[in-house]
């Protein structure tokens, strides 16, 4: 294993640094990929050649695909990835007496939250991703690329207008947005062209962080070059003065914006710090994109692996839903088991015990957290139930990680547990990831083994063919428990406009809050009777999804007071990177 355990458990970073890493060659023989599938970027990172891996596996049977959600999350986190990453070394450790493979995969971390509130996102303890500083920073530049493609797309609707506008685009209706991988508020609304005709036409444009793009959106969903090259071509940047859409390829910018995405395509392989194989590749939030990792990351590890854990954003109403009617429903995958992790300190604050916002100092909950109240987590429990049920109603087995800290009572997990079976549940196990990778897993391992072995057939919310309000409408009151939707004079209009121009038959991505089953991030348990607003809605036709905003969202978030960046440094002797979570 690259790292041995100690106790204490020293810091995330601290056991990234001491790991003696596999060569990824050595990983790559492990997953079963072939020296010819593999494209090193260094030692111990490699993009996989996925046109010949696919091609030889073609007639090989998919492996089981187990995707980890959660409860509605505190602003903290309650340990999902770090949950996934250990449930991947359980079932590593438990299955490799059998002969059979397990891989994980999970989204790249996007700089705004490594940088803002969050920090980064490969794990923590000794369930984590390595090499830990190159995915949370660079990795292999698959970031950078859609940031390129989506700003040249940019870049060619300003210029078509400055150089007589031929294709009549509307400088007022133009959806297209500029990115950048960093929370930056100043950036979300923007006068541009400023300085003259040389410096083209003044308009108000907006910034996206680049995750939360369409382009992002797009490499995220693709299933081959071919069909990165169609959704590019028939993204849509804005509409004419007669409301006629503009695509990219009226534009004649979707041949290179293919280009610069080509090798982004390819997923990319690295390591647990228990050395399994893991694929790395895409990065959707899951409250303002769709939250799921590469439907291409999915697609390969299934035809390696028996057993395939990936992990979708935030709650199941979040990242859950999305990976179903968003990236199953596109790409045929099937779902074959769901684990819902639970904290006590998120049960908790859904009981009443306390209200952590984002930004406030851990200090201010600290004592709520860490004293026994088993009335706060029975009454907390109502949320977890609830999104146990949201899985069950695309008749998925649901299994139920929680994730203990070293501060919960034996009384608070055994509540826990005894509720979640009451709710439906499949199976209840305690995670002890952090501390322990795989050892700590290995109750929760063979609860999803068998889980996934139980006959289902897993479902959608919606078909295709209904319209764009009854598809948000099922969303809203079958997910979030709302007794309608308010639509915005703007929502009503583009819904109009896009049922006209023939969208009706795509799915839905909503954007809200991921505090909350509803819109309202302080609305915590499970908020019935309201109404579910609608003040905005997109039509990512590339990607093949609406995108109704809702509540007071943003998809360029900002800076907290204290952002995360401050404790980021370097030791210029050794090189090493400091403070980077």
């Amino acid at each position: 294993m690259p790292v041995k355990r100690r106790e204490p458990v020293p810091s995330d970073l601290d056991i990234a640094q001491e790991a003696e890493l596999i060569p990824v060659s050595e990983v790559a023989k492990d997953a079963g990929i072939l020296d010819d599938e593999l494209e090193p970027y260094g030692k111990y990172m490699a993009k996989i050649d996925y046109k010949k891996l696919l091609e030889r596996l073609k007639d090989r049977p998919d492996g089981k695909l187990i995707t980890v959600t959660a409860l509605t999350p505190t602003p903290l986190g309650e340990g999902k990835t770090v949950t996934a990453f250990g449930l991947g070394q359980g079932l590593y450790k438990l299955m490799q007496r059998e002969g059979k493979k397990v891989i994980n995969t999970f989204r790249q971390p996007s700089k705004g939250p490594t940088f803002g509130i969050k920090g980064g996102a490969t794990g923590g303890g000794y369930s984590q991703a390595l090499p830990m500083e190159n995915i949370n920073l660079h990795f292999t530049g698959d970031i950078h690329a859609v940031e390129t493609a989506q700003n040249l797309c940019a870049a060619a609707v300003d210029a078509s207008i400055t150089h007589k506008n031929k294709l009549n685009i509307d400088p007022l209706n133009i959806t297209w947005t500029y990115c950048q991988d960093l929370n930056s508020r100043a950036l979300r609304e923007v006068v541009i062209g400023l300085g003259g005709r040389k410096n083209g036409y003044p308009r108000v444009a907006n910034f996206d962080i680049t995750v939360a793009t369409e382009t992002a959106a797009i490499l995220a969903l693709t299933n081959s070059l071919k069909d990165l090259r169609e959704r590019l071509g028939r993204a849509v940047v804005g509409y004419t003065y007669d409301n006629k859409p503009v695509s990219c390829e009226d534009l004649k910018v979707a041949g290179a914006m293919t280009v610069l995405l080509k090798d982004a395509l390819k997923p990319n392989l690295v390591q647990s710090t228990e050395g399994h194989p893991m694929i790395c590749h895409g990065f959707p939030f899951a409250n303002v994109a769709h939250g799921n990792n590469s439907v291409m990351a999915n697609l390969v590890a299934l035809k390696l692996a028996d057993y395939v854990v990936t992990e979708s954003g935030f709650g199941a109403d979040c990242g859950f839903v999305k990976l179903i009617d968003v990236a199953c429903r596109q790409s045929g995958m099937k779902v074959d088991c769901a684990v819902v992790v639970a904290s006590i300190r998120a049960l908790k604050e859904h009981g009443g015990a306390f209200h952590f916002r984002p930004g406030m100092p851990l200090s201010a909950v600290k004592k709520a957290i860490e004293t026994e109240n088993l009335p706060a987590v029975e009454k907390g429990c109502a949320n977890l139930a609830r999104n146990i049920e949201i899985a069950k109603m695309y008749n998925i087995p649901v299994v139920v990680a929680i994730n203990r800290f070293t501060t919960d009572t034996d009384r608070e997990v055994e509540l826990a547990r005894k509720e979640a079976l009451k709710a439906g549940a499949d199976g209840v196990a305690i995670s002890d990831a952090w501390a322990k990778g795989g050892d700590g897993t290995q109750e929760l391992a063979k609860e999803v083994a068998k889980a996934v072995e139980k006959p289902h057939k897993m479902s959608l919310l919606f078909p295709d063919d209904v319209s764009i309000k009854e598809k948000i409408e099922t969303i809203a009151r079958k997910v979030y428990l709302a007794d309608g939707v308010e639509y915005s004079p703007d929502a009503e209009r583009k819904i109009k406009l896009y049922t006209k121009l023939g969208y009706s038959n795509m799915t839905i991505n909503v954007a809200k809050t991921h505090l909350s089953l509803s819109h309202d991030p302080d609305w915590k348990g499970v908020p019935r009777n309201y109404k579910f607003p609608v003040r905005d809605i997109r039509a990512s036709v590339g990607a093949g999804f609406f995108y109704p905003i809702c509540g007071a969202m943003q998809t360029m978030p900002g800076l907290p007071s204290r952002p995360a960046f401050v404790d980021v440094d370097i030791d210029p002797e050794t090189g090493k990177t400091k403070g980077l979570f």
